[in-house]
């Protein structure tokens, strides 16, 4: 484990918010445009305009029921890319205009996906998935002695695991070079990376860094100096990760002694979803996610579990382009009337 280096926090007076009547906003992403797009627990995607202009776009399962997004990814052709954290099952699906859903894959090596945690498309079209654990249900994977998530890649080939045996898989991304796939393994508790090879295939995973007590890495984005920027749930906290794994703390909001109650029970193996269904932070409530906005990227917004609208502040470095960036997600109403 590398210590957290003392770093200049930045001040829980400074955070603002933005969105409302959000529903489980677990993940967030930023464009050019100005938008800020956040996972919505009644099925769907909401829309968060540069003028904070809202608006809800919602799918049915085509299983009936709605979906229940995690991860979500736009898509170059303007579509959202979701990943459904069934009670049971999972998958990723497209959402489109009007609240189309159109399944893009719903099983791996002839199973059928387990309730899946996240979706990137990269700019060669490819999608990179994660799945957090076979266990079902997934809280019995809260524990540092199961490591069976995974990485999927679907491209051309096909869907295939590319990367396994990890510690509860969550977010993922594409450093700045795009040699490199990072991945957070929460229950895991470290950050590692795997080469990226011209055939998709991934190199050995390798650990950048471990995270101590009362640490749990879900969210992930990296900043223009090629620093990643790590959201840790239960803590409320930012840990800022260079290269070489050096940690800098750069946000918190935990409440020590709910942080400690959920150790211990992390330590025993008896952690659960009570563990994670309580917001103890004074302002944030259980944070999960960020993404760099803004014209100039330095509007940090944050994804969280148990809030309806999203943490902002500004970022003392700004964030490097996700792939997504310049993409505008054409199934929501961009004229003057959206609500």
């Amino acid at each position: 484990m590398i210590p957290v280096a003392a770093s200049a926090r930045i001040p829980l007076t400074a955070l603002g918010f933005v969105g409302s009547d959000l529903r489980r906003p677990e993940c967030v992403l930023c464009t050019a445009a100005g938008d800020i797009l956040a996972a919505d627990w009644r099925g769907g995607v909401t829309r968060i305009a540069a003028d904070g202009r809202q608006q809800t776009i919602v799918g049915v399962h085509p299983d009936g029921g709605p979906l229940q997004p995690n991860g979500i990814g736009l898509a170059a052709d303007g579509s959202m890319l979701v990943a459904h954290l069934g009670p049971t099952a999972g998958g990723v699906f497209r959402l489109g205009a009007k609240g189309a859903v159109t399944p893009v894959l719903r099983e791996i090596e002839g199973k059928p996906l387990p309730p899946t945690n996240f979706v990137l498309e990269d700019h060669a079209g490819r999608l990179w998935i994660t799945v957090s654990t076979w266990l079902s249900p997934r809280a019995l994977g809260y524990r540092a002695d199961v490591a069976d998530g995974f990485v999927i890649l679907m491209d051309a080939r096909g869907a295939r695991i590319v990367a396994d045996g990890l510690g509860y898989t969550n977010e993922l991304a594409l450093d700045p070079s795009g040699e490199w796939l990072w991945v957070n393994e929460t229950f895991g508790r470290r950050l590692s990376r795997l080469r990226i090879h011209a055939d998709g295939s991934l190199g050995p995973r390798e650990t950048v860094t471990t995270f101590g007590a009362g640490l749990f890495p879900d969210g992930l984005a990296f900043d223009a100096e090629g620093q990643a920027w790590v959201v840790s749930i239960v803590s409320n906290s930012i840990v800022r990760v260079a290269p070489d794994g050096t940690q800098a703390l750069m946000l918190e909001d935990a409440d020590r002694e709910f942080v400690a109650w959920v150790e211990a029970a992390y330590v025993a193996g008896e952690m659960g979803r009570p563990h994670l269904d309580r917001a103890a932070g004074s302002v944030l409530r259980n944070i999960s996610s960020i993404a760099f906005g803004g014209t100039d990227l330095s509007n940090a917004v944050l994804g969280c579990l148990l809030d309806q609208r999203l943490p902002t502040f500004r970022a003392p470095v700004p964030g490097h382009p996700p792939v997504h960036w310049n993409r505008r997600a054409t199934l929501f109403d961009h004229g003057p009337n959206a609500r």
